[in-house]
């Protein structure tokens, strides 16, 4: 079994919400044969938890490269406190099994969809027909980028409707959000040159958002555009708000972007009602992945 050599790398931009820790797994020749990267939650309601990714190249597995890069970063959540780790593979994958094998457990299965936008059906009138609903009591209204200063502060309160979404079994924690939060988020996005669409659904009794979508689109508006949040907060349920949202979303991005082929999503099994509201709109399942969690002692 060829030796196997280890590099601790950091990542030099910590984000508000977490950092990262990674290692490069080399032979004694320093040829790459594999990497993992940890991410530590740091903001309150998650600073349990860690997430970790591990890659090893096909021609280089089953030899211990995969073992040694997740022990580094199982030792190096475990040090920092972390109660739960937190790791993702395709069903019925070798990662799956690598991960099964290893005491993690699975606690999630989430759905991947697709939706086609150079097909003819559901279609640019049947988006539009449900776009142009009208919700009494509620209006649509959007935005590019970062929130608008007169919104921020109603914005970060709608965030706690994602806070009671369907996560199985996993030791999710509750996500803070605050303005300083929503703002850096915003920015990473742009800084990797996408584009980020929010279209939110106002309640015009006082003004305040009661859900959002938000969509992530190539700079250059080509290729496949990734829908991110979508939440209505738990007391305007019922009002047909998530469905309504997320077709104007797709009406937008089609309007603004015609060179784009798909939209895609992914939804926990679980989650019957963003399921109803993607079948409507057209999506259709491309694969499924499940998240694994393993319990790391406390103390």
């Amino acid at each position: 079994m060829p030796t196997t050599y280890l590099t601790a790398l950091t990542d030099p931009k910590r984000s508000p919400s977490a950092h990262r820790l990674a290692w490069l797994a080399a032979d004694t020749h320093g040829i790459p044969r594999g990497s993992a990267f940890l991410r530590l939650f740091d903001k309150p309601g998650q600073d349990h938890l860690a997430e970790v990714e591990v890659h090893v190249h096909p021609a280089e597995r089953r030899d211990g490269v995969g073992t040694a890069l997740l022990h580094a970063a199982v030792e190096a959540a475990r040090e920092a406190g972390r109660r739960s780790l937190l790791a993702q593979a395709k069903a019925d994958s070798p990662g799956a099994a690598f991960l099964s094998e290893r005491g993690f457990r699975d606690v999630l299965t989430l759905i991947y969809t697709r939706l086609s936008l150079t097909d003819q059906e559901p279609g640019d009138a049947a988006w539009a027909a449900i776009a142009e609903r009208d919700h009494p009591g509620y209006r649509l209204h959007s935005w590019d980028g970062t929130v608008p200063d007169a919104l921020a502060e109603t914005f970060a309160a709608s965030r706690r409707a994602m806070d009671d979404m369907p996560m199985g079994e996993t030791d999710y924690g509750t996500v803070v959000w605050d303005v300083e939060r929503l703002r850096a988020a915003a920015q990473a996005i742009a800084d990797r040159g996408e584009l980020l669409h929010t279209v939110v659904a106002i309640d015009t009794a006082d003004d305040t958002i009661a859900g959002f979508t938000e969509l992530v689109v190539p700079g250059d508006g080509k290729g496949d555009g990734q829908h991110y949040s979508t939440g209505v907060l738990p007391e305007h349920r019922g009002h047909g708000l998530g469905l309504w949202m997320k077709a104007e979303a797709i009406r937008q991005a089609r309007e603004r972007h015609p060179n784009l082929t798909a939209l895609l999503t992914d939804t926990a099994d679980a989650n019957h009602a963003m399921r109803a509201i993607n079948d409507t709109l057209g999506y259709r399942p491309t694969h499924r992945s499940t998240e694994y969690q393993l319990d790391l002692p406390v103390g």
